[in-house]
């Protein structure tokens, strides 16, 4: 049965899952989390797009990306690739990294731009690997917290739903 076609059109935004194969772990240590920042970094120059938020928890990703010019599914194969080929190699590791095709969620509301944002950074909270999602150092809640960008994460969008202090009512959303 062929895959189901996913929508796309400049500036769609989705959510993106990948889990590690029967589960596993994808990161094996911070070298590896660097590495895959890394490559989301690389890969907005060759497949331009905006990345909203990002979580990466122990044998998942989360990522709120909005894509520009390519399907996402471009974007996505050449990052899940590069990585896969890394881990592979780093880990003497055969086999498939990805447990089946990532999985996306479109965003068209601006309520869900938000509880998307909201879910993904509370992430690690709920699977207790922390208190406050400002303690995991792999999401970027710090970004939103700092009110700042660079050329991986760009806060704006999510932000600008909230008057000011926009840091401030951005934490008790996600907070409360």
């Amino acid at each position: 049965m062929p895959r189901k076609h996913r929508i796309w059109y400049p500036g769609a935004t989705y959510h993106i899952m990948c889990r590690g194969n029967h589960r596993h772990d994808i990161f094996r240590d911070d070298e590896d989390r660097i590495f895959y920042l890394t490559t989301l970094r690389q890969a907005q120059k060759h497949y331009p797009y905006t990345l909203h938020s990002y979580c990466l928890m122990t044998n998942h990703i989360h990522l709120q990306l909005e894509t520009h010019q390519l399907e996402v599914g471009q974007v996505m194969k050449r990052i899940n690739m590069v990585y896969a080929i890394y881990f592979n190699r780093k880990y003497h590791f055969v086999g498939h990294l990805f447990q089946g095709r990532y999985r996306s969620e479109l965003i068209e509301k601006d309520d869900y731009q938000l509880e998307i944002s909201k879910y993904i950074h509370l992430n690690p909270v709920r699977a207790n690997m922390v208190e406050r999602p400002l303690d995991y150092p792999w999401s970027s809640y710090g970004f939103y917290m700092e009110e700042r960008e660079d050329a991986l994460i760009k806060t704006g969008k999510i932000l600008d739903y909230f008057s000011p202090p926009r840091v401030e009512r951005y934490r008790k959303y996600v907070e409360s």
